[in-house]
Parts: structure tokens; C-alpha cells; sequence
């Protein structure tokens, strides 16, 4: 008889409540459980673990929020690299990938422009995270433009690199993607926190993330 032993263990990594807040850094167990995530040809345990991480926010302009924490950053880059074919990704990739993200936490937050706008480039949108009623900034901010129709996917495992404003194109400017990644002892990682995207002195959109539901 086949046994059902690993399909129970990834329902449990998968749905496990034992964790009570987002891993600022992970053992190497904790490792090769996000690498086996990553790796999962089962597609429910896949968009399992990924719902709590997208945040819908549909306050114009701002669609939804996708978290990444450290552990998610590794499943991310495993599910990347299956996809491809490549189920070779383990643990030193998983290593040098954290190393190279310097354990910040991103947060891509998805826009989309009213069709008849006048950008001509990214409006200078800024986020915030807001944390005992202090606003804290991100380590760096990129401003991303999308001059199509969005593909719904899953964010990139390696940041972006930060501070750049891409240049507007002869394209209508239909959206965009803010990335803000904000240092990990920057968040609450037990608790709730709320993200604020502002322009200027406008607060265009607020929401809670609760950190303490993710990994």
C-alpha cells in the first residue's frame, strides 16, 4: 500500500498553527521545511501557504499587499526554480539567498491607475509601516511601472534594487508595484501592524498586516 506520510506532513507545514510569528531568521530545519514547500507539485498546499501573505486592500489605487518574510523569500525562490524544472535549489542556495536579502522583510504593494491618467512616470508614492503610532520608513523603496495588463503571479524571492524610479514610456501607464523593504527588527513580528501608502501629506490607503499569521 503507498503511504500517505509525506502528503500529511506537508498539510501540517502547511497548515500548522504552532508559530506565532514571523521567523526573522531560520534554522537550518526551518530551511529545508520552506524549501520543501517551495518544491510541493500539489497546487492546493501551494496556494494554501501563499493566502495569508496577500493582503487585499481595493482602496484606489492600492489593490492588494504581498508580505515576504524570510521564510516565505525561501519558498518563494524553491517554487521559482521547480517551475523551471530545477529541483536542485537546497540549502546553501537557500543561505546565500537570505544573505543576500540581509533578513529584510518586503512588502510589494500592487496598483492600478485609473485608465484615463496623465502619469507619464510612477507618481512618488511612499510607504510606511506604523508601529506604536510611529511611522517607520523603508530601508529602500522602489517604484515600479506597468505598462500592461498585469500578470498575476508571485512576487520575485530576491529584492529588487532600491531606490529607483524607472522613467515613464510612450505607453499608457496602467499600473505599477511599490517594493518597500523594511529592516526585520523593524517588525512587529508577534503582532499587527498597519501599512500606510501616502503621496505628499495624502494617505491614499491604510490596512493591518498581523505578522503574528505568518512565517
Amino acid at each position: 500500500m503507498r503511504s500517505h506520510a509525506p502528503r500529511l506532513l506537508l498539510l501540517l507545514l502547511v497548515a500548522s498553527p504552532a508559530f506565532h510569528a514571523a521567523q526573522l531568521t531560520l534554522t537550518p530545519a526551518e530551511i529545508e521545511e520552506a524549501v520543501r514547500l517551495g518544491q510541493t507539485r500539489i497546487a492546493a498546499d501551494r496556494t494554501r501557504f501563499h493566502a495569508p501573505y496577500r493582503i487585499l486592500v481595493t482602496q484606489a489605487p492600492v489593490d492588494y499587499i504581498d508580505v515576504v518574510t524570510p521564510f516565505r523569500r525561501v519558498v518563494l525562490a524553491a517554487d521559482e526554480r521547480a517551475r523551471l524544472g530545477d529541483r536542485s535549489f537546497g540549502q546553501r542556495q537557500a543561505i546565500e539567498l537570505l544573505n543576500t536579502a540581509h533578513g529584510r522583510f518586503d512588502l510589494d504593494v500592487e496598483l492600478t491607475f485609473h485608465p484615463l491618467n496623465t502619469f507619464v512616470g510612477m507618481p512618488a508614492y511612499d510607504v510606511a509601516l506604523v508601529r506604536a503610532g510611529a511611522p517607520i520608513r523603508p530601508a529602500a523603496l522602489d517604484r515600479v511601472p506597468r505598462f500592461g495588463a498585469r500578470v498575476t503571479d508571485l512576487p520575485p524571492a530576491v529584492p529588487v534594487p532600491g531606490g529607483l524610479v524607472a522613467a515613464g514610456r510612450s505607453q499608457p501607464l496602467l499600473g505599477g508595484t511599490l517594493v518597500a523593504q523594511f529592516e526585520g527588527d523593524a517588525i512587529a513580528a508577534n503582532a499587527t501592524m498597519d501599512v500606510v501608502i501616502t503621496e505628499g501629506d495624502k494617505e491614499l490607503a491604510r490596512t493591518t498586516i498581523d505578522f503574528a499569521r505568518l512565517r
